[in-house]
């Protein structure tokens, strides 16, 4: 036990991908992982996620979304007659309705991800409105996102008030 947990002698850090817990956030999470806990934690607000979970989603989100957004895109055009500009076409509604299926489905989970990446950072979700602040909300998250995990955030994990949580070791 190092001094950092000198604190709290009746607990031990316990590692969360050994103990199968999704309470605590898991630094140096693999991609696999990630995706899992992303998706098992679907709206879950409380608690906090490390670097590497919220960066593998958004790295998996991005590939999905550019991919179908390529997907539609080009569907568009190619339903685009290149002498009148007509549209002659409706292929381009599958893709478009796949993409706005997919957005709607990782908009809660993206949130909650989100949420608990501002936890770990020692904010509260309150932050969240920063987002509606043109192109500064959307710089401020990605500081916010970049910024180290910060023990002071584990008193967003749910059952902080009785001690059962304890910050987990910087990286």
């Amino acid at each position: 036990m190092s001094n950092q947990y000198a604190q709290y002698p009746q607990h031990a850090y316990q590692d969360p991908a050994s103990s199968g817990g999704l309470a605590q956030p898991l630094p140096g999470a693999s991609f696999g992982q990630a995706l899992q806990r992303f998706f098992k934690k679907y709206a879950t607000f409380s608690g906090r996620a490390s670097r590497s979970e919220y960066w593998w989603v958004m790295l998996f989100n991005g590939v999905i979304t550019g991919l179908l957004s390529f997907w539609a895109f080009t569907a568009l055009v190619n339903s685009i007659d290149p002498w009148t500009n007509e549209l002659t076409g409706n292929s381009f509604i599958l893709p478009y309705a796949l993409l706005s299926l997919y957005g709607l489905a990782i908009l809660v989970p993206g949130l909650a991800l989100l949420v608990r990446r501002l936890h770990d950072g020692g904010f509260s979700a309150w932050f969240l409105l920063l987002g509606l602040i043109p192109f500064v909300g959307s710089i401020a998250f990605l500081v916010f996102a970049l910024m180290p995990s910060n023990p002071e955030g584990a008193r967003f994990d749910a059952g902080a008030g009785q001690g059962q949580y304890v910050p987990y070791p910087q990286a």
